[in-house]
């Protein structure tokens, strides 16, 4: 017999100071971080905040992803298609540009030379997810740039090109990969936010807000002093984290993989 899939939820650590990190009152947010294709799990999540909603409703509610939507897993195209619109329970929607979406926007823009190294780090997932499996193709780069573009929807490659490059709520920041530190937000250089790891993730001063962050795969939450990494590999972990922030509290929500019984 198979178990379903269950979420596990760590307790939320309990504020010990007045200036404890915080988001705005009577709001509560939701970071998810990276999906990679896996439209089942992104969907047992975003049932979870709707359910939230419902059960302990609130002024606002915030979802953030925090970028690389697509590649590796099989349902690229689904994933994006789910979040043409806002989601059920939530207000405002934030969609942060993780470097494989960036990757595969100079791909349509004219980066040819950059598709063998897409393909190899997931691309071809994605292609498969919509519709274009001819592995023949994978041999002539202009082709199958010409089929890229034919192939995937307007209104998806509109919701990359919307995509943004951090977004701040309350003591949070939000970034797909991380920041440069000790650079001013308005300095950041966007292929930081986008691919940094070492210099980061290595770096244990205050940044003046909490990073939250996706982009570098840790087998559970990553939580700093300065950072929260979530990143908990989907794609082939079937584990898809979500921090949700309400106040000074944090939880995590986790969606599980079916294990034999």
């Amino acid at each position: 017999m198979m178990i379903k899939r269950l979420f596990r939820r760590k307790p939320a650590p309990e504020a010990v100071a007045e200036d404890w990190p915080q988001v705005p009152e009577d709001t509560r947010v939701y970071a998810i971080g990276d999906v990679h294709g896996r439209r089942d799990l992104l969907d047992a999540l975003l049932a979870r905040i709707a359910d939230e909603r419902a059960r302990a409703p609130v002024g606002t509610v915030h979802l953030v992803m925090l970028g690389d939507l697509i590649d590796r897993g099989p349902q690229s195209a689904q994933v994006v298609e789910r979040l043409l619109t806002v989601p059920e329970g939530v207000d405002e929607m934030h969609l942060l540009m993780g470097n494989h979406e960036e990757a595969l926007l100079e791909i349509l823009d004219g980066a040819h030379s950059q598709l063998p190294g897409w393909i190899r780090y997931g691309g071809e997932q994605a292609l498969q997810s919509y519709g274009l499996e001819d592995a023949s193709i994978f041999g002539d780069r202009e082709a199958l740039v010409a089929k890229i573009h034919a192939g995937i929807p307007a209104s998806h490659v509109r919701l990359f090109r919307s995509m943004v490059d951090y977004v701040q709520i309350g003591d949070y920041l939000f970034v797909h990969a991380g920041i440069f530190p000790g650079r001013p937000l308005d300095q950041q250089q966007a292929h930081d936010l986008r691919w940094i790891r070492d210099e980061f993730l290595e770096d244990e001063s205050d940044h003046g807000v909490i990073v939250v962050h996706g982009h570098t795969i840790t087998r559970d939450v990553d939580c700093r002093a300065n950072r929260i990494g979530i990143d908990t590999g989907a794609y082939a972990s079937g584990v898809l984290t979500a921090l949700a922030l309400e106040g000074t509290t944090r939880r995590f929500l986790k969606t599980g993989e079916a294990v034999a019984a």
